[in-house]
């Protein structure tokens, strides 16, 4: 694990270099390759541990959401194929990972009901990807539980481990506020882009809200913006979300896709 020293003073000195696709100044201590790596070794546990859905009118549903979106996504950490594995669980719940690796459960699309509430959350999990949230939350938390020790302890083939044992990504490393409401930003402008309408956004989050019932904690008190929150951020960005919408009609970008 000494080859670990040089990657950690360079990323520990020069952190400040790196910022996120909306020019967030980030802390990134592992390399992109070690972090895809780790994604993908986690999301082939999650897929043995988790039924998959086997529908094909499904999947191909979500992978004509997931495929346009990507066409409007810039990606630098070195995806050179992304994955998108829809799950058969009733949960109201996508994930990424890094390395280009997405989930989705059917549950979802209970409420994501059309193309364009679920490609709203798509974009999100894409921005997770591409905005290096991932490797955000690896290095912080590599600090904080001692820093490079804990990083010459583990090695990466345990960290990779870590990531898929037993639960999603998100569970055991949740992403912050920062992070969600970034991907949410990221998001919109991926799906408007598409030819998405950018306003399903806002009806997707006022369902989330209804179905919650008001169950939730107060945004004070939990990692993820309050629905309320998330809503009025995407109301804001709105007006240039339409000016994506309707360029990319009027380009021809349509997205046709059903179950």
């Amino acid at each position: 694990m000494t080859k670990l020293l040089p990657k950690f003073f360079i990323f520990l000195f020069i952190w400040n270099c790196a910022t996120s696709p909306t020019g967030r100044r980030q802390f990134i201590m592992i390399d992109d390759s070690d972090m895809n790596v780790m994604g993908a070794e986690a999301f082939e546990d999650i897929k043995k541990q988790t039924p998959i859905e086997t529908n094909p009118a499904i999947n191909n549903y979500v992978r004509c959401i997931t495929f346009a979106s990507l066409k409007e996504t810039e990606d630098t950490t070195g995806v050179t194929q992304w994955e998108v594995v829809v799950f058969r669980d009733p949960s109201v719940n996508a994930f990424a990972l890094p390395g280009g690796k997405i989930g989705v459960y059917t549950g979802l699309m209970t409420i994501a009901d059309n193309q364009d509430k679920l490609a709203a959350v798509i974009g999100h999990e894409i921005a997770h990807v591409t905005a290096r949230h991932g490797n955000e939350r690896v290095s912080q938390s590599s600090i904080t539980q001692g820093g490079l020790s804990v990083l010459q302890g583990m090695g990466y083939e345990t960290a990779a481990g870590a990531l898929g044992a037993g639960a999603t990504y998100g569970v055991i490393l949740p992403f912050s506020r920062k992070h969600e409401t970034e991907a949410d930003i990221i998001g919109l402008e991926i799906m408007s882009k598409a030819g998405f309408n950018p306003q399903e956004s806002v009806s997707l989050w006022q369902g989330m809200k209804a179905a919650s019932g008001g169950g939730k904690p107060p945004e004070i008190m939990s990692t993820h913006p309050s629905d309320d929150r998330r809503i009025k951020d995407l109301q804001d960005k709105m007006p240039q979300a339409l000016i994506n919408f309707n360029s990319a009609r009027q380009a021809g970008k349509k997205p046709n896709c059903r179950i």
